[in-house]
């Protein structure tokens, strides 16, 4: 039981006021894609281009100047932007074709995801409390996906809601697979290592596919500041999202993150009412609930199952090297970062 000091306390406190700057920044890289969605500029891996960039220039920076080797393989780290980069054009893509709505709550689904995916590759247990957290998060996602095929007015949720829809789900699943790695490497190696390494493949595959997929795209658009500002927005907002993670999740741990960002999904409703001056369908108030109620009852049990998580990574980790007496130094290491052990980031 969480004693009153401890709520009012000025950790908490600013891990409440961090926690909702992200859940904003979320937010605002959704209504960014939407607004150059909206003026025809569909141009998915550019916008991410300028994060990367950020990411390598920022983080790159103070690895060199650390002037230590990579902790980890740089190969696993050019596979791992490459799956980041997907993860975020298809679901950038996904708002020429659905509503902003459905893309903040389908994108939810990377959290089964992770489950399906830590429990295969990083052996770790789940107690039946978070699977049923998660099996009333899916409910939600199907009433999404149900709302969106029976919408009376279609210029209210894209064009095609339904390619959308599955397109959010594909990214959702990458991101899945990316956090997954992520949460690996934080304990492992090194989060300044990560972010750099992970700007750096993320540049230079976004540079690769827009050479081949959005040239064209590119020469047809005419730049305003109408559409630079979301464009620019949606980077800034990008880079500080995937910055400050980390922080709370070293501040507070993971159930404050995922708590937190249950109101992106609140603000993505709001933009849609008095922003876009849309009616929302009352199944996405029904579908937010059943998505905010299994968010909860999954990251309200992450604190029972840290010991056994840093644990079963430990053995994972003597396993893959075949030799237990090797790897004290990663599992001394993966059990100080226990706080980081959920990274489950919410791009979008």
């Amino acid at each position: 039981m969480v004693s009153f000091k401890e709520i009012v306390s000025n950790k908490t406190v600013v891990g409440l006021v961090l926690g909702q700057i992200l859940s904003l920044l979320i937010t605002s890289t959704g209504f960014s894609s939407s607004e150059l969605a909206r003026r025809g500029i569909n141009a998915p891996t550019s916008q991410s281009l300028a994060n990367y960039v950020m990411l390598a220039i920022v983080y790159g920076g103070i690895l060199l100047y650390r002037g230590s080797g990579l902790k980890a393989k740089w190969y696993y780290y050019l596979l791992l932007g490459l799956v980041d980069v997907e993860a975020n054009y298809l679901v950038v893509k996904a708002y020429q074709y659905t509503s902003i709505t459905s893309i903040m709550l389908l994108d939810c689904w990377s959290i089964p995801s992770v489950i399906l995916l830590t429990w295969l590759f990083l052996k770790t247990k789940y107690r039946y409390k978070k699977i049923a957290g998660v099996a009333i998060c899916i409910a939600g996602l199907v009433l999404v996906i149900f709302s969106d095929v029976h919408a009376d007015d279609r210029s209210q949720s894209g064009s095609n809601p339904i390619k959308g829809d599955f397109l959010v789900v594909a990214g959702a699943t990458l991101y899945a697979v990316s956090n997954v790695s992520e949460e690996f490497f934080v304990k492992t190696a090194d989060r300044i290592e990560l972010m750099a390494m992970l700007g750096l493949f993320g540049a230079i595959f976004s540079g690769i596919q827009i050479s081949i997929l959005e040239r064209e795209e590119l020469k047809s658009i005419h730049w305003s500041s109408g559409s630079l500002l979301p464009y620019t927005g949606f980077a800034a907002a990008m880079f500080l999202f995937y910055s400050g993670v980390p922080v709370l999740l070293k501040m507070s741990g993971a159930t404050m993150l995922n708590l937190s960002l249950l109101t992106s999904d609140m603000w993505s409703v709001l933009i849609r009412i008095f922003a876009y001056h849309e009616k929302v369908d009352w199944m996405y108030f029904v579908a937010f609930v059943a998505v905010a109620i299994g968010l909860v009852v999954y990251s309200g049990f992450d604190k029972e199952n840290h010991a056994d998580e840093a644990a079963d990574l430990s053995r994972y980790l003597d396993e893959e090297a075949g030799d237990p007496s090797s790897n004290k130094h990663l599992a001394a290491s993966s059990s100080g970062n226990i706080k980081g052990d959920d990274a489950v980031i919410k791009k979008i």
